[in-house]
């Protein structure tokens, strides 16, 4: 633990709910990213500790991206260190998580220019998936059975070489495989599936003509926003506008916590979940029909709120007269969040 006095050299910074490492819990930390480490602070009553709760050093650490093991938390990214130490850290959007791994992604080539196996598989897949720029999807026929919208394993490495994904075939072949690992491709056929099966004599990708392999089904699911069990069903079909973390006062304890905030229209509602907890239900819903949303003033502490908090806070009132105070992590996000509320009250 240390206390982190300096804002210079900071890269990117916000909120991740992360694992625990003894009790394997899910709790919200600020990170703060370096040139050369990952920083993360607790952030209480308002405001983030002076010291931060830990260190994750990123010269030759491995990033998985994304990490589907957890069935009800699919924006998930994993951490491997150099000493084999492994972070699970999960963000509150498909965007903000790829953002989090691409930013951690170049520290780490920085650290190690020579280090070629720190990709970011999601941002791999997309770009396969392209209609105009990615693998041709084609149809091929094997031993009598035929096959649609797939492709080869040679042309998958044709293609991440020519794209300078991979430097040779064979590194193409490493990537690949790990793409199969992920399950963002499977195989098609009877070449490629024999071959996934003796993966144990090398790797389980071929860079063959023959050997066939398509996207993965749940390919077009990953990194969705996590399923949602009926609350009200009128209330959770609108549209997802906006998400994001911001601290909540608590209306019986005064105390603030950070709450994963998702905005909805048609019909305006604004959901908060516990993000420590893998519950997939909100715990608590502001409608925003006929709502009043303003800022706060940030010299002193506004009436009705607790504690000493770091400004950036905005209230809302509800036409049944309950008031909500919330707190954004930075001035341009309360702007954006005032903003998007207005529009559906």
């Amino acid at each position: 633990m240390g206390t982190e006095s300096e804002n210079n050299g900071v890269l990117k910074e916000g909120f991740l709910v992360k694992r625990g490492h003894v009790v394997q819990n899910w709790k919200v930390r600020w990170f703060v990213l370096k040139s050369d480490r990952l920083l993360y602070y607790k952030y209480e009553g308002g405001k983030r500790d002076s010291c931060h709760r830990g260190t994750i050093p990123l010269s030759v650490c491995k990033i998985t991206c994304p990490y589907l093991e957890y069935e009800n938390r699919p924006l998930v990214m994993k951490l491997q260190t150099s000493t084999s130490e492994e972070h699970f850290l999960e963000a509150c959007t498909r965007e903000e998580r790829d953002e989090w791994a691409a930013a951690i992604g170049a520290v780490v080539q920085n650290l190690n220019p020579q280090n070629l196996h720190n990709v970011n598989l999601s941002q791999v897949v997309d770009s396969m998936y392209d209609v105009h720029t990615g693998v041709r999807l084609c149809s091929h026929v094997e031993q009598g059975s035929s096959y649609t919208n797939c492709f080869s394993g040679s042309a998958v490495v044709d293609w991440l070489v020519f794209n300078k994904l991979a430097l040779t075939r064979v590194e193409a072949v490493t990537l690949a495989s790990a793409l199969l690992d992920e399950a963002s491709l499977r195989p098609i056929g009877i070449r490629s599936a024999d071959a996934l099966r003796n993966a144990a004599l090398g790797e389980q990708f071929l860079d063959d003509s023959t050997a066939l392999y398509c996207f993965s089904q749940s390919f077009q699911k990953r990194g969705s926003v996590k399923a949602e069990k009926s609350r009200s069903a009128v209330e959770l079909s609108g549209k997802v506008v906006k998400r994001g973390y911001l601290l909540k006062q608590g209306h019986k304890v005064k105390n603030w916590k950070v709450r994963l905030f998702v905005l909805r229209a048609e019909p305006g509602f604004l959901h908060y979940y516990d993000p420590s907890k893998d519950d997939i239900t909100p715990v608590g819903s502001i409608s925003l029909r006929g709502c009043l949303v303003s800022a706060l003033d940030d010299n002193g502490i506004p009436s009705g709120v607790k504690g000493k908090v770091q400004g950036n806070l905005f209230k809302i009132i509800t036409q049944m007269d309950t008031h909500y105070y919330i707190q954004a992590p930075a001035h341009e996000e309360r702007i954006d969040w005032i903003q998007a509320i207005r529009q559906l009250t």
